[in-house]
């Protein structure tokens, strides 16, 4: 076909160019489709360039890949049901190219479709298989046919055993990072036999086996391991360590979180040959970390990270880590509440680049220590302190005017206050600001943010009860590279916030729930300009009905998750959700206006479903076959009673605290 031919000026493009024009809109799926089919050239030429695919449909594969002859990386994450057959296409029109598959949220494929994948990919290196619960050994002796495979995941595949990983080992022995998080039917013998036959391993997650020390005396003699996760290895003790001698220069990473029978002697144990440690993740031990457990730490003064969530933690083993590890970057002590403002005073005091500090929920921190870090690590990009409430408000404005690097803040549950905002807004490079149950700012505090923070992407203003639509409008107006915000249950939001928001045109996620006045006009302005809008929360909200659904339906096409639980939606609003093929999770509990034939309507018609949350009254009304059918295509049903104490328990601030985590679009 001749450039010529394409539309007026075309030849002057050469395909070099187009290239460059393909690789920068690839990020928004929508932009590369109008650009496809723009002519016949950039169709082809763009087909020709892809290599990247995430298919919506299992049942599009024959088409998808019969255009995309190139593709190297195939995710089939939004496929839940791939059967061997589609394994089988994969591997005949993509099999010379392909080298990565994500199959870790489909199921219905079986041996027989992994063996054609893993002979027919000749090139394939990385296969995701985490989540596949019934795979078994025969199956893994199949994944041992992809000779070239040098990335392997297999979390929660809990009916291997050893003798399927000792396949893998025999037959994988390029593998590098492997993953075997909560296969639970491994123990020390599989994991010695992939240590002794594939020692080009650089990542070995065992998180949540049943193994002892006594495999790792096989695995740390890697001579490439870099990254080493025993998360919640119970068996993982001092008296199975104790003989253990090593020299692992290689080890960068070592995650022995919530390994419970691990204290300072097994530990000292498993720290003695890695010297050049810089990650250390400690999370939820059972030890006290003292002076004497601290001391454990005297070899890795290299270390850049430290991970001490949930310890029990004393003023003289923090000053200890602060002595010992002054190249520290990173600490989190999120949860540690025996944390004083003396022993976190102590540990800043010589962490001069300290970058991320994490006191989550430490409730013994006042303004005397926060004030000590804003002091003492001017290089601070990450602080979340959520829940800290003894912090005054003058420490907040000092954190502004100190720590002017700042990226990320979690100040959820504080008393900050607006002239702390006017602070934290000099912070130009801040992306993150979460001010979740802040009720001292109001919209003047949100003036600052808008005009100083033009690089803001995630704001968090749940329960921020003093926000109005004044404050948002300067957020909009300000803060146009926002993605993310939650305005949930801030009571006095109307649809001009909305129409504001619409400005924002890369808003991927959007939570009102809680939010009386807003109606479907506002929801219109959201869903006409915010062309990237994948989450949507409008539960309790009232005033929202069908017409804001067909909205919706017609112009978010990007749109993933949507909770329309306690609004004013009918079937005819739900059903016409199913013009939204990438739909993922719907919430509608208590939506009054719905039937179960428009129920059982929407749920054929959304093909792509993987979570549903439905009134508990509808389980029965709704045909057996459709569920059955639903569950078969992997869609997952959550079904919710009526809690007549619910309504009188949000009205109690600590119910909000409590609900921070779980209030989330669909569990």
């Amino acid at each position: 076909m001749k450039k010529g031919k394409q539309m007026k000026g075309i030849d002057l493009l050469s395909e070099e160019v187009v290239l460059l024009i393909v690789d920068l809109i690839a990020e928004n799926p929508w932009d590369l489709k109008s650009f496809s089919l723009t002519c016949k050239w950039f169709y082809q030429v763009e087909a020709k360039h892809r290599r990247t695919l995430k298919p919506l449909r299992a049942e599009y594969l024959p088409r998808i890949l019969s255009r995309y002859r190139n593709t190297s990386d195939l995710d089939l994450t939004l496929c839940p049901r791939v059967t061997d057959y589609a394994l089988s296409v994969v591997g005949c029109l993509s099999g010379p190219t392909l080298r990565s598959v994500d199959l870790s949220r489909s199921g219905s494929f079986t041996a027989a479709g992994l063996l054609r994948l893993a002979v027919k990919c000749v090139s394939l290196v990385e296969i995701d298989l985490s989540n596949a619960t019934e795979m078994r050994d025969g199956a893994a002796a199949v994944v041992a046919e992809a000779r070239s495979l040098e990335r392997l995941k297999l979390g929660r595949c809990k009916k291997l055993t050893d003798m399927g990983i000792g396949c893998i080992a025999v037959g994988c022995r390029k593998l590098k990072r492997v993953s075997l998080k909560w296969c639970v039917g491994v123990g020390d013998l599989g994991v010695g036999l992939l240590a002794v036959k594939c020692n080009h391993i650089r990542t070995l997650d065992l998180s949540y086996l049943p193994i002892t020390g006594k495999c790792l005396h096989d695995v740390l003699k890697l001579q490439h391991l870099e990254e080493l996760l025993l998360q919640g290895c119970f068996g993982v003790d001092d008296d199975t360590l104790k003989s253990l001698t090593h020299s692992s220069t290689s080890l960068k990473k070592l995650d022995a979180s919530s390994c419970q029978n691990l204290t300072q002697r097994g530990l000292t144990s498993l720290l003695s040959g890695a010297r050049c440690l810089e990650r250390l993740d400690l999370s939820h031990s059972s030890s006290v970390i003292s002076l004497d457990f601290a001391s454990s730490l005297n070899k890795v003064s290299a270390l850049q990270s430290i991970r001490l969530d949930g310890c029990s933690v004393t003023c003289d083993g923090l000053k200890a880590i602060g002595t010992l590890c002054i190249s520290l970057r990173e600490v989190s002590l999120s949860k540690c509440v025996s944390v004083t403002d003396e022993g976190l005073s102590s540990l800043v005091m010589k962490l001069k680049h300290l970058r991320k500090l994490d006191i989550t929920c430490c409730r013994k921190l006042s303004g005397v220590s926060i004030t000590q870090v804003a002091n003492s690590c001017p290089l601070l990009v990450s602080l979340k302190m959520e829940s800290c409430s003894l912090v005054s408000r003058e420490a907040f404005w000092l954190i502004g005017h100190k720590c002017r690097l700042l990226q990320e803040l979690d100040f959820t549950d504080n008393e900050i206050d607006d002239e702390g905002l006017k602070s934290i807004s000099s912070c130009v490079s801040l992306s993150s600001l979460k001010l979740g149950i802040c009720l001292n700012i109001t919209d003047r505090g949100l003036s600052y943010v808008g005009m100083g923070c033009s690089n803001l992407r995630e704001l968090d203003l749940y329960r921020s009860v003093g926000i109005t639509d004044i404050g948002i409008s300067s957020i909009a107006q300000g803060c146009c590279h926002l993605e993310t915000i939650n305005i949930s249950y801030c009571k006095d939001i109307t649809d001009k916030s909305l129409v504001s928001l619409s400005k924002c045109s890369l808003l991927q996620t959007f939570e009102s729930r809680g939010c009386p006045h807003i109606t479907c006009q506002g929801l219109a302005a959201i869903a006409v300009r915010c062309k990237r809008l994948t989450k949507l929360d409008l539960k309790k909200c009232p005033y929202i009905n069908d017409s804001g659904l067909l909205t919706l339906a017609h112009f978010s096409q990007s749109l993933k998750q949507i909770s329309v639980s306690e609004t004013g939606v009918t079937d005819v609003g739900l059903v016409s959700l199913a013009n939204i093929g990438c739909l993922q999770n719907i919430a509608a509990v208590n939506t009054r206006g719905l039937s179960p034939s428009g129920v059982s309507a929407a749920l054929v018609g959304c093909g792509g479903l993987r979570k549903v949350k439905l009134h508990a009254s509808l389980r029965s009304l709704l045909p057996p076959t459709l569920i059955n059918h639903m569950e078969a295509r992997g869609c997952a049903f959550l079904w919710k009673d009526n809690n007549n104490n619910t309504l009188q328990a949000e009205l109690d601030p600590k119910y909000w605290k409590l609900q921070l985590e779980e209030d989330n679009l669909v569990p």
